[in-house]
């Protein structure tokens, strides 16, 4: 079982309303309680991984050599036709997003001309939308990540061609 999926196995049970889930299989057992006074604190949640007979093989390392040998010739090609553009990239992780809110229009499409300080995207982290703002003025040439994406810290998200 993945982090993530254990993560959403804890909020799930603290919306539920029930004081306390048993989830045991081969491979590990969790135990989730919640308090009776405020089931979205959770204190007592323990994950206990229990010792595994289970051999893995080696098959998953492969796949993702597969994955990797593409991108990388996709992510140089654009820098060795236009050594001119500028990379911006994610100032945090989070969850990237090309409008204000689901019923505005996006913030900038490729094409347009941008100036110092205008809102390129927002990034949500922890609830809270950040705008990321523009720290030179230029031209879009690429939007780099698709919108409700997420985003990792550093990671490029638009291709600026400077004024």
């Amino acid at each position: 079982m993945e982090i993530k999926e254990i993560q959403n196995l804890i909020k799930f049970v603290a919306k539920s309303g029930a004081h306390e889930v048993k989830l045991e299989t081969d491979d590990f057992k969790i135990t989730i309680k919640t308090s009776a006074d405020n089931p979205f604190v959770d204190p007592h949640t323990a994950v206990q991984s229990v010792p595994s007979m289970v051999v893995q093989t080696p098959q998953v390392a492969p796949a993702i050599v597969d994955t990797e040998l593409p991108e990388k010739p996709s992510t140089e090609a654009p820098k060795d036709e236009a050594d001119n553009l500028i990379t911006i990239k994610s100032p945090m992780i989070g969850t990237f997003y090309r409008k204000p809110s689901p019923d505005k229009d996006v913030f900038i499409e490729v094409g347009d001309t941008i100036k110092e300080g205008d809102v390129l995207c927002v990034v949500e982290a922890m609830k809270l939308f950040n705008e990321i703002e523009s720290e030179m003025g230029g031209k879009i040439v690429k939007i780099l990540v698709d919108d409700s994406s997420p985003v990792e810290f550093d990671q490029p998200l638009f291709l600026v061609e400077p004024v």
